[in-house]
């Protein structure tokens, strides 16, 4: 490719409206352009970068025996009418009406699609294990579209669902598009881990996220490095910090905190640990019954240097609907304002929800239900019963391993892909069966696969950038290789040998791109640095007379001088290396 018969659109500055390091990178690169909130136009250098991520997925789908085919981005409401997401889905899913009035939606996912197709066309055990994928457009109505192609609306997506006769052969594919997802990512030349997940509104039982590394990520990836556990800190067991309840050493007595609302304040005060402490959470459940509404607060006790896990407590029966309570409910249930509340003597009942380490606690230090007052020297059974007790709190860097396999740590991580056993989450509610040996129906096992092909762009960005720009692992950059004369348009020795240089590139399969728009050295320097391109050559007269060209990796701060008969050979070593 040469520059002046391709597209490149840089700039010095970002727009106002980037606000992550990639979002400003992706826009001043000239790789997307903004159309509307959260949508995007992929312009030529980004399209290039798209179509070898999917170019790479798609390879290594194929090799994993799963089948390509394509699912329209307008889907009929009866589909998730069928599995009761119409309604569950919420806001995000984006539904219209055609001219007739009929309900559709802007897929956002397909899985209802896919499986109108299994029950339709899948009718024995013969035609078993089967998996179908596609790549395609996505719609989620954001509530508050960001950082660029992070949290945009409109984005790309490869989805692929697996279809089994059982659990064990569901287990089977799941592992074999586990095992297709490591070597996609491998193959990006990204950082990345693999995690426990929560399966959050795609249902079924089981899943892994894959993230990217990075310090801007969104999520907090927990894992054990002397160990393999790793999940995310949605689905990261919390196991109690302490291995049994010493008894009281201490009476229960209420002690005047005037104006200390906070643990750290009341640990600061009373000269003791914050790990001695305990915090309240206050949740409200509304519950319909014979058209009437009755409401039912619930009291979660965490340590006070621990936070609440919402996914977690959403598990728990009876707090799948719940929400944070009113300061008006609080007072009158608790008879007290926020920040002196605690388990004892509250106006109303409530239900209490005991984390795991807090249930170990004794001598513990907690709220009297007073405004400016706090009970010190509670112990459990003495003072207060010993309720419910659950797993409701985040890990922290230095927690055991539920594994046993040493201690945790905590980075940060950009989800780009999720895999997912559903089961019969969704071939049970649309009647998706197939014929056994026995001629028997029975239900589809089914898995579901998704990677975020645009996301891809954001999540390498992040990871791999400096001062300049971009630095875009090879197999995913827009080029593998530029060529900058100096001079292409006014010396003719520098114009010969660089179409000489290209053609030979060119041949040799490499994927390279010739500047020859005629722009200064810094200017031109600067635009490929922004956008990222991993391997320079640049030629000039002087190098020429000693009959030398140089090469500079985008990772290097020094250009190394190489023989003209040799760069050929040099370029494709090191791509060769990367393969």
């Amino acid at each position: 490719m040469r520059a002046t018969r391709f597209f490149i659109s840089t700039l010095k500055e970002a727009p106002a409206d980037a606000e992550i390091i990639s979002h400003k990178l992706m826009m001043r690169a000239g790789l997307i352009k903004r159309l509307g909130s959260g949508i995007y136009n992929y312009m030529p250098m980004g399209l290039r970068i798209i179509r070898k991520v999917e170019a790479i997925v798609r390879d290594e789908m194929n090799r994993a025996g799963a089948i390509e085919m394509l699912m329209p981005i307008v889907q009929p409401a009866e589909l998730w009418q069928e599995t009761g997401r119409w309604h569950k889905y919420g806001a995000e899913l984006l539904r219209i009406k055609d001219r007739h009035g009929r309900d559709f939606i802007i897929q956002p996912t397909s899985e209802e699609v896919i499986t109108d197709v299994a029950r339709s066309d899948i009718k024995s055990y013969r035609q078993l294990p089967i998996n179908f994928y596609h790549i395609q457009t996505k719609f989620r109505d954001e509530r508050r579209p960001r950082f660029g192609l992070m949290r945009g609306r409109e984005f790309t997506m490869k989805d692929a669902y697996s279809f089994d006769r059982d659990v064990d052969a569901l287990k089977k594919s799941y592992q074999i598009m586990f095992d297709a997802y490591v070597r996609i990512f491998k193959r990006f030349g990204l950082e990345f881990r693999a995690v426990a997940a929560d399966n959050g509104t795609i249902g079924g039982t089981g899943s892994h996220e894959f993230h990217v590394i990075a310090d801007t990520g969104e999520d907090a990836l927990v894992y054990c490095p002397t160990s393999d556990y790793a999940a995310n800190m949605e689905a990261a067991e919390a196991l109690p910090l302490l291995k049994e309840r010493v008894p009281p050493r201490a009476t229960c007595q209420k002690v005047a905190t005037p104006g200390m609302s906070k643990c750290e304040d009341v640990a600061k005060m009373l000269n003791i640990d914050l790990q001695q402490t305990v915090k309240s959470v206050v949740l409200a459940v509304d519950e319909s019954d014979d058209g009437t509404t009755k409401k039912q607060l619930w009291l979660l006790l965490l340590r006070g240097d621990h936070e609440m896990n919402e996914i977690k407590v959403g598990k728990i029966a009876g707090l799948q609907t719940s929400r944070m309570a009113s300061e008006a409910e609080i007072i009158e249930w608790f008879g007290c304002e926020p920040g002196y509340l605690g388990p004892i003597a509250t106006r109303l009942p409530v239900t209490v929800v005991i984390d795991r380490t807090v249930a170990m606690m004794s001598d513990f230090v907690c709220g009297a239900n007073e405004a400016g007052y706090h009970l010190t020297g509670v112990n459990w059974e003495r003072d207060l019963p010993l309720s419910t007790v659950a797993d409701i709190r985040n890990v922290k860097a230095g927690d055991p391993s539920p594994d046993g396999g040493g201690v945790l740590a905590v980075q940060r991580g950009i989800e780009v892909g999720h895999v997912f056993q559903l089961g019969t989450s969704y071939s049970a509610s649309m009647k998706a069966t197939y014929l056994d040996e026995n001629g028997k129906p029975q239900l589809l096992q089914m898995g579901c696969y998704g990677i975020g092909i645009t996301r891809i762009l954001g999540a390498a960005i992040e990871q791999n950038f400096d001062e300049k720009g971009i630095v875009w692992p090879t197999a995913l950059a827009p080029f593998a290789v530029v060529l900058c004369p100096m001079g292409y348009d006014r010396s003719e020795q520098v114009k010969t040998e660089t179409d000489r240089l290209y053609d030979a590139l060119m041949a040799s399969g490499v994927d390279v791109i010739l500047d020859d728009r005629g722009e200064r050295p810094g200017a031109m320097f600067a635009d490929w640095e922004l956008i990222g391109v991993p391997h320079r050559i640049v030629i000039g007269e002087r190098g020429l007379k000693e009959g030398k060209l140089e090469y500079q990796g985008r990772r290097e701060s020094v250009a190394t001088a190489v023989p003209v008969a040799d760069m050929v050979s040099v370029i494709r070593q090191k791509l060769d290396a990367l393969a």
